[in-house]
């Protein structure tokens, strides 16, 4: 008993001091990303931190509160969800901010908010609640409807804006879940293979994309446009060496780095804190997904463990795509660095995720004994009840055998 309340507590810790540290740190990292061109731009050096740091703030309130709310309420709040975020993410095909060619932002005066965001943790709490209370998928068909069937929608919907990164993201999540609730592996590796082979298509399709697969196989041939954004990370990385420039010192951010305060910023991390400052990043994401696997592992509510699960496949995939891309592992897809990269939606919704966590690891999502299903759920306490009166009927039963023994022998001893 002792050793699990230690490996609960250093979840518990891990969940709350890794998430925080992170942020802070992207805080850091975004005023050194963007004070430079800033200042150049609008004179206004703090412009993106004042942002990030209000977009912080409001992050780990719904942290806090989550925290303290039962995450099996999320369960009747999965259809709503899913219609808020569906909705949300077909009007900003119609009154979205266009930046950079695509539609992905709702803009509110200063603010502007990304429903794809939203839409990754509609679908999750759906998935876990759909997966707790059903058998999981063990066919293609099982698979299709009506899970696929959701999923498929929203990553049509989400490529529309056009956000491949997103697709990749829930894509990755979804499986991550339907892996932990019992689906075969081969079904899966199926499955997986079909979608594999549509996203190639999609991305052979389109010219944008096409380009971006091509220049990833050799950036160098192209350095100046399709790979210019490759070429750079890597130099930056590559020039920071072991200790790095030192923090704000960066130059290639400058001007060379294109979305250097986004998805490029653990390019400027390699630069001004070098292999030092990259490995304590990754570290960080390691011991997020270990307290998050731990959990999910330990859970015993159905719901709690498929929620579990989702998020730290949520969070801990979107820093390995990432990574992966600035590292030249992978094609750029445009998914931002969880916790430090600039971006409210992103970050707001993050700081969500780990609070519904936190409250799975308060030990809300444990029990003595893991129920069979949602169903007999209901019938679990009468059971417990029966087994506590049967062992109470059956001590009494002992007891007044043990007095009866006792007065028979009194009996013959006064004989």
């Amino acid at each position: 008993m002792t050793t699990r309340k230690k490996q609960r507590s250093l979840e518990w810790q891990l969940l709350v001091l890794v998430p925080l540290a992170l942020t802070a740190f992207g805080l850091v990292m975004v005023y050194s990303a963007t004070s430079s061109s800033a200042a150049l731009g609008n004179g206004n050096p703090v412009g993106y931190l004042e942002r990030q740091a209000a977009y912080a703030l409001l992050g780990i309130t719904l942290m806090i509160c989550a925290a303290r709310t039962d995450f099996r309420k999320l369960r009747h709040l999965a259809p709503g969800l899913v219609i808020v975020a569906l909705g949300l993410c077909l009007a900003v095909l119609v009154v979205g901010n266009r930046i950079n060619g695509a539609r992905r932002w709702i803009g509110f005066g200063p603010a502007a908010f990304q429903p794809s965001e939203l839409a990754k943790l509609a679908i999750l709490v759906w998935v876990a609640a759909y997966l707790a209370r059903k058998p999981p998928p063990r066919t293609l068909k099982d698979l299709a409807r009506p899970l696929g069937l959701l999923v498929g929608v929203f990553c049509v919907v989400i490529l529309v804006e056009p956000d491949l990164g997103t697709v990749i993201t829930i894509v990755v999540m979804v499986g991550a879940m339907l892996l932990v609730a019992g689906t075969p592996l081969p079904t899966l590796a199926t499955a997986y293979g079909i979608v594999f082979g549509l996203a190639a298509i999609v991305s052979w399709a389109s010219p944008y994309r096409r380009a971006r697969l091509l220049v990833f196989l050799n950036p160098w041939k192209d350095p100046t446009s399709n790979g210019l954004q490759n070429v750079q990370a890597l130099i930056s990385l590559g020039s920071g060496g072991i200790f790095g420039r030192g923090l704000g010192e960066g130059v290639i951010k400058n001007r060379y780095l294109p979305e250097a305060h986004t998805d490029m910023i653990f390019a400027v991390i390699g630069e001004e804190l070098g292999l030092i400052g990259v490995s304590l990043v990754m570290l960080a994401y390691c011991a997020l997904a270990y307290a998050g696997l731990r959990l999910a592992i330990s859970c015993r509510d159905p719901f709690g463990k498929r929620l579990a699960a989702g998020i730290t496949a949520l969070i801990t995939g979107q820093a390995a795509i990432n990574l992966a891309a600035v590292l030249g592992l992978a094609p750029l897809t445009g998914i931002p660095l969880p916790f430090v990269s600039y971006g409210g939606s992103s970050l707001v919704i993050a700081l969500l995720s780990v609070g519904i966590l936190l409250n799975i690891a308060r030990g809300h999502g444990r029990a003595e004994a893991a129920p069979v299903s949602d169903r007999g759920r209901g019938h679990g306490g009468s059971r417990r009840a029966l087994a506590r009166g049967g062992g109470s009927a059956a001590r009494a039963r002992g007891g007044s055998d043990v007095r009866r023994v006792a007065g028979s022998r009194r009996g013959a001893a006064r004989s």
